[in-house]
């Protein structure tokens, strides 16, 4: 459901839907032919490429990939799932079926039980009976896989395990409806890894645990603080206002507010969006505004953004300043980040400086 500002933005954004670009969805018809092509242009330079470089080649597309898997399930660029499916059906990115991302993402876009884990299949929380379960070695590995580093390490395996621990709890239960996703899943994973090795001399084990793991690896540069533990909803996702690269591979999920808010504007819209509105949306998420994700790697390389348990940090009341440029401003924030077992904190934003944004597509009528 969309959560429009006033009804001045629900106005501006009807008229958009209007238009020509967003009827015709040229700019994501062009994203397919251009990532397709462009993941075909490295695979049939493999061998002069050398296997590391087309490795790390194919894991940032497999990443790119994963983004447009993401706009598919959002209804882009079609209405028919039947035709989007068609398009994100290749397992560039290794790991999860199209149709099994597709569901649990729809559920995490329940905004009212956002970073719940009874509810929230993306939540990077537990609660506490797991955590009371849970023995050392996996307690230690949760806390690093709320660093920056450490999500991007053994956050994929995470995943990877817990979409597979899922599957087989369905399945030992009789619940068979996937059974038929994962079936083609795996039949083209083993065609495609076939062809490669035929076509370009790349074994099918450094496809899936190099091209594979890396895929998921950077995906987690976005959504390793991309929402909070808060008590209200819309103060849960971030607002990251990162560099054209990060942008580009990630098409524009960096306002997550906003995608959380308007889940069925473009990704090519998105920018134009939150430029408009920047002020009113920095204002809707609590000032969980970040200067792109080198900040993240500042602050949170070695140390925890959160404890893993489910409301046992203060992280709800924290806020991340708007600009943290000041030597100050970072120490204070990376005390007020250290987390015990147990510990509650709280951390103040500083003021922050806004710009004013001037997008005539969505101007006030």
């Amino acid at each position: 459901m969309a959560i429009y500002l006033d009804e001045t933005q629900r106005a501006a954004l009807a008229r958009l839907r209007a238009t020509w670009t967003w009827r015709t969805e040229w700019p994501t018809w062009l994203l397919i032919v251009v990532l397709y092509g462009s993941w075909l242009a490295i695979v049939f330079h493999i061998r002069m490429l050398g296997l590391p470089l087309a490795t790390a080649l194919l894991a940032a597309h497999g990443a790119w990939y994963m983004s447009l898997q993401h706009e598919l399930l959002h209804g882009h660029p079609t209405r028919s799932p039947f035709i989007n499916g068609m398009l994100g059906f290749m397992p560039f990115a290794v790991w999860f079926p199209y149709g099994i991302y597709r569901d649990a993402h729809l559920q995490h876009h329940d905004d009212a039980h956002l970073t719940q884990p009874d509810h929230d299949p993306e939540s990077y929380f537990i609660d506490a009976r797991a955590w009371q379960r849970a023995g050392p070695v996996t307690r230690a590995l949760l806390t690093v896989r709320n660093t920056f580093i450490g999500r991007l390490l053994v956050g994929p395996a995470f995943s990877i395990a817990g979409t597979a621990a899922d599957a087989a709890r369905k399945f030992v239960n009789g619940d068979w409806r996937d059974m038929p996703l994962w079936i083609a899943h795996a039949c083209m994973l083993i065609a495609l890894t076939a062809w490669l090795d035929r076509v370009s001399g790349m074994p099918a084990w450094l496809f899936i645990f190099g091209v594979g793991y890396g895929a998921l690896s950077i995906s987690s540069v976005r959504s390793f603080y991309e929402h909070r533990a808060a008590h209200v909803p819309a103060h849960r996702s971030v607002l990251n206002e990162t560099n054209w690269f990060w942008r580009a591979l990630f098409l524009n999920n960096n306002y997550h507010l906003v995608h959380h808010d308007l889940p069925h504007v473009p990704w090519f819209a998105l920018r134009d969006v939150y430029e408009t509105y920047r002020q009113q949306y920095i204002e809707r998420s609590g000032g969980f505004l970040v200067k792109g994700y080198s900040e993240w790697l500042k602050l949170y390389a070695l140390t925890q953004n959160a404890h893993p348990v489910h409301g046992v940090s203060s992280s709800a009341s924290r806020r991340i300043p708007a600009a943290a440029g000041s030597f100050a401003a970072k120490l204070r924030i990376k005390l007020m980040v250290v987390i015990r077992q147990g510990e509650r904190y709280e951390a103040h934003p500083p003021a922050s400086t806004e710009r004013q944004s001037t997008r005539q597509a969505l101007q006030d009528p």
